[in-house]
């Protein structure tokens, strides 16, 4: 059996590069440009939705593929909670249509569930209003927000609603949107999403970061090939030193099988979706996991003048390190495959 893109896959996919080629340069990254007008000409907010709410009708596979191309650009785009996350616990709303044409945006609070709770974070439902507070809320700068509390039922909750208050949380990656919500009181309207929707969105987040991952090392690979055919010692390219061929290979070694690894766990989510939580944690887990590596090595290369603003590898280094924690850690990730597995009781 051979497992590949069809053709209207990569066709896409080299769209959506083409279009970040345009818009989301080094440039355009430093000043804090954002990708979301030239995607939503895409159709790229509506990936995930069904046709008949306005949306591409597509997969998580294709997302991957979308998050690939985010990651090698480093772009600025609400994508991992407004295009990914939140559809599937707005199914059957009239919120999908507003997502799927990019007139709003819908940030996700879900932390809490995906990598544990944190000192005094939570929400409670209590006389039909949300109380507490949620931490590293996805694609902070929304309209709306799916809100979990704590026994996992989901929310809508408007970014004007009284009582809600927003803080912006600074985080090592520049490129993308985190917050802080606080709820005193706040009217919140209940999603009757099917059960297991949230252990789902757990899932297809956490596969689309694998993805954004592989995405950013396989441009920082590429980075320092072309230094080290550019660079000279001794009258020599580095490219020709042993040593140097042997980091970009290892690198190369790392990257290509979990390109196979993020691929299929996108395609198991609807195809196989027994599989999908053991599958999405092993490729978040192993992306987590190689993705610094690649990222550190990708930066050894370069040699000193790899640390520095001027070549700004440090955008793509640093969404690889956020990657790696948020949704969970190689740690808590690899603890929820065990149990999916019914290796630790639940």
């Amino acid at each position: 059996m051979e497992f590949a893109l069809t053709d209207d896959q990569r066709m896409m996919q080299e769209s959506v590069g083409r279009t970040l080629e345009r818009v989301s340069s080094l440039d355009a990254v430093r000043r804090g440009d954002s990708a979301f007008e030239a995607l939503k000409a895409l159709a790229v907010p509506g990936i995930m939705i069904p046709e008949e709410h306005d949306g591409q009708g597509l997969h998580l596979l294709e997302a991957a593929l979308v998050a690939e191309q985010l990651g090698r650009h480093v772009a600025r785009m609400p994508f991992l909670g407004s295009a990914v996350m939140a559809p599937l616990a707005l199914r059957g709303t009239s919120w999908l249509e507003k997502l799927a044409r990019g007139e709003i945006a819908a940030g996700v609070a879900i932390s809490e569930h995906a990598a544990g709770a944190r000192d005094g974070a939570g929400v409670a439902l209590r006389n039909g209003k949300l109380e507490g507070s949620t931490l590293f809320v996805l694609d902070f700068e929304a309209d709306v927000y799916v809100v979990a509390e704590r026994n996992g039922a989901l929310y809508l909750v408007s970014a004007a609603a009284k009582g809600l208050t927003r803080t912006l949380l600074p985080t090592i990656d520049a490129t993308r949107s985190i917050g802080k919500l606080e709820f005193d009181r706040v009217e919140a309207e209940p999603l009757n999403a099917p059960p297991g929707t949230l252990a789902r969105m757990i899932d297809a987040g956490r596969i689309v970061l694998a993805a954004d991952t592989l995405g950013a090392a396989e441009r920082m690979l590429e980075k320092a090939v072309a230094y080290s055919k550019e660079r000279k010692q001794f009258d020599r390219v580095i490219a020709s030193f042993q040593a140097v061929k042997h980091l970009c290979a290892e690198l190369a070694a790392e990257i290509e099988p979990a390109r196979a690894l993020v691929w299929y766990a996108a395609y198991a989510f609807e195809a196989l979706p027994e599989e999908s939580r053991r599958l999405a944690a092993h490729a978040k887990a192993h992306l987590s996991e190689i993705g610094p590596f690649v990222a550190r090595t990708a930066t050894e290369v370069h040699g000193g003048i790899g640390f520095t603003d001027l070549l700004g590898l440090h955008y793509w280094f640093k969404r690889i390190g956020f990657n790696r924690q948020i949704l969970g850690g190689p740690e808590r990730v690899r603890d929820d495959a065990a149990r999916a597995q019914g290796w630790l009781g639940n």
